[in-house]
């Protein structure tokens, strides 16, 4: 019989820490707060709407729940990245369809034409420059503006 017990490793904890502050960075302890994207998902339930919970330099973090079929568009001007974070969705695409699952990204190309497809509620995370408009260079009365989530 083997006796022997699997290794352990262990991290000693530096005694100087090279993660030090700037002193000239404003402080904005709000900036620093974890998101919680199960959370921000609880507190919204209108389908093909937008929530903005983060900025990155000039790009917007947003989450969407999305059922049914949106509009064939295009971004001219950007890529777009999906995150399916629960459900499934298929991104139509003129050359074919990608599906997606939990955990599952694709960045659709700038100028690609592509249509969002969700037979059941999904939720996912976008990545965009700000100002992007939902329906691409389509327009018409799915076009949303992003709103913020407290």
């Amino acid at each position: 019989m083997n006796t022997s017990h699997p290794t352990t490793t262990t991290h000693s904890t530096p005694t100087t820490s090279h993660c030090t502050p700037n002193a000239a960075a404003p402080d904005r302890a709000a900036d620093r707060a974890a998101v919680n994207i199960a959370h921000k998902l609880s507190l919204f339930n209108d389908l093909w709407a937008q929530k903005k919970i983060a900025d990155v330099n000039d790009y917007e973090v947003k989450l969407a729940k999305l059922k049914g079929e949106f509009v064939w568009h295009s971004h001219p001007d950007t890529d777009e990245l999906f995150l399916v974070v629960s459900g499934r969705l298929t991104i139509r695409l003129r050359e074919g369809d990608v599906v997606l699952g939990p955990g599952e990204l694709f960045v659709v190309p700038r100028g690609a034409e592509h249509c969002p497809v969700a037979d059941e509620e999904t939720a996912i995370l976008l990545l965009e420059p700000k100002g992007t408009p939902n329906t691409g260079d389509a327009g018409g009365p799915l076009t949303k503006a992003p709103q913020p989530l407290a």
